[in-house]
């Protein structure tokens, strides 16, 4: 399988960055096709604006669906976001490796689908949802927590963590096709002792290995 591993976190020991680390050598050892996208490290640019092109439609006022729709029919994406783009169309398998900020993912998380999602090449033409670009492919959140796992649940001091991660779920990877695998999440790692990490990571490593053949959750309906 083709997997696609994007990590957002700015320091590589972290418990983002070990995790991050374990998949691509647990993956590449079974035997598995990874590529990667490291933002910070990349020092990817998260901010969506002209600079995603070459050339422009029209130079005097901008519109990025439209400009996205350019394009797409002329070529005209800039290299690092069509080199992102490309990596997106050439996976089987998405993972999104992050801890959780504000109730969602890093800026240049959202910079980078921001830029790299983009109308034309992406979604748009009735290609949405069931009928999008990506269906047949999959999408995993990895993500890691500042609480305990019971401030996440239904009753807990944030709420729902499944309910927190929806706008991605539906919002970005079943509006463009994906089958949404449930998340992997890592509750307070901060706190964890080296012991309980290493479990954590021994627990990350069997669930990579069974992610291929996982059956997607219902993203429309909880």
């Amino acid at each position: 399988m083709k997997i696609l591993i994007v990590l957002a976190h700015p320091e590589p020991k972290s418990m983002n960055g070990a995790l991050f680390t374990t998949a691509i050598e647990t993956l590449q050892a079974a035997g598995h096709e990874v590529k990667t996208s490291n933002l910070y490290a990349m020092r990817f640019n998260p901010v969506s604006d002209s600079s995603n092109f070459t050339r422009l439609q029209n130079a005097t006022f901008f519109k990025q669906q439209l400009e996205e729709m350019h394009a797409t029919e002329t070529g005209s994406f800039a290299y690092d976001v069509d080199q992102e783009q490309e990596k997106v169309e050439w996976c089987d398998l998405m993972i999104w490796q992050f801890p959780l900020w504000w109730f969602s993912v890093p800026g240049i998380l959202k910079g980078w689908v921001d830029r790299v999602f983009a109308m034309g090449r992406f979604y748009g033409a009735g290609k949405y949802y069931e009928q999008g670009i990506f269906s047949g492919k999959k999408a995993l959140l990895s993500l890691t927590t500042g609480g305990e796992e019971g401030a996440y649940l239904k009753d807990g001091f944030n709420g729902d963590i499944i309910n927190m991660l929806k706008p991605i779920h539906r919002g970005i990877f079943g509006f463009t096709g994906w089958s949404v695998l449930h998340p992997h999440i890592v509750y307070g790692p901060a706190r964890l002792s080296p012991e309980a990490r290493e479990a954590e990571l021994n627990k990350w490593k069997k669930r990579l290995l069974q992610a291929v053949d996982e059956q997607p959750i219902e993203v429309g309906t909880y």
